[in-house]
């Protein structure tokens, strides 16, 4: 049996968003393993300044792709953001907020505490 996911305050892992249906597995949760490769597992809050900055470093998460399901995010959709765009947002000085009680403890492997608690809502 798996054990329950964690965020990065030692709690159980709130959701982040299920409209639209964010997670890697689609659960509507950060969680993650081995199969997620990018480590989705910061929940944020999009802003358009967030979404230019992921369009233009080759991410568009605004237009939407219906061929895999995806509506596309305006501002103010909750999203689970790969731990590394969030770093890179964060030293752009483009990152979103975040909710903490919803962002995976594997964000910890990536970004510090810190800075997670910097963009906290």
């Amino acid at each position: 049996m798996q054990e329950p996911s964690v965020n990065v305050l030692g709690e159980p892992l709130q959701p982040c968003s299920t409209d639209p249906l964010t997670g890697f597995f689609r659960n509507g949760c950060c969680d993650t393993g081995p199969m997620d490769r990018g480590l989705h597992t910061v929940c944020a809050t999009m802003t358009a300044e967030f979404l230019a900055l992921s369009k233009y470093l080759g991410n568009d998460l605004s237009t939407p792709r219906p061929e895999f399901g995806f509506p596309g995010l305006k501002p103010g959709d909750q999203w689970c953001l790969c731990a590394n765009r969030f770093l890179q947002a964060h030293e752009e000085g483009a990152a979103p907020k975040i909710r903490l009680s919803a962002t995976h403890q594997a964000t910890l492997d990536v970004v510090p505490l810190a800075v997670l608690q910097e963009h906290a809502v």
